[in-house]
């Protein structure tokens, strides 16, 4: 019986991770540039016509500061539109612990501190980013386009397995 206790203690823990560290270093993800339709890449410009628009790249909608719930985490987060119109959420020098069954998630929820704001995430709306890639890094996560960012007003590093943040960032205007 003893034996079956601690696999199951050790399966839902995964207490090894807390050594284990994953460093992610992903670049701000770009927008390829397209020629336009019927011209080829090699033909000469023309002076036929206004110059087109510049690329505004990517901007910065949103951004917040991580602040440590469950486990110490650093690092801001981003709310960035590139230039075709899609969103990514980008975490930049993201410290925290790994753990079981991370995720992502924008959520209506406000930062606490404390342990008040360690449970509070999964109380309102909140909306899955996918897992979370690495404990440390830079790293993207694409946001859904029927995503409406009006109705959220945080991120959260959030544990499934039990359903405690490991650190949040409110989000703010840029």
């Amino acid at each position: 019986m003893a034996v079956v206790v601690l696999g199951v203690g050790l399966y839902l823990f995964q207490p090894w991770k807390l050594w284990q560290n994953e460093t992610v270093s992903e670049a701000l993800p770009t927008v390829p540039t397209a020629p336009p339709p019927g011209s080829s890449p090699t033909a000469a410009p023309t002076n036929s016509g206004p110059a087109p628009a510049a690329d505004p790249g990517p901007q910065t909608l949103l951004h917040g500061t991580l602040i440590s719930h469950e486990h110490t985490t650093t690092g801001t987060a981003k709310l960035i539109r590139l230039s075709d119109g899609t969103r990514t959420l980008r975490l930049e020098n993201l410290d925290t612990s790994n753990g079981p069954d991370l995720r992502v998630w924008l959520t209506d929820a406000p930062v606490k501190e404390g342990k008040d704001g360690w449970e509070v995430f999964d109380d309102g709306k909140h909306v899955s980013l996918g897992k979370l890639k690495g404990n440390k890094g830079d790293q993207n996560y694409e946001i859904p386009a029927d995503v409406n960012l009006a109705d959220y007003s945080s991120v959260t590093i959030w544990c499934d397995r039990f359903n405690v943040s490991f650190g949040a960032a409110a989000l703010s205007a840029a």
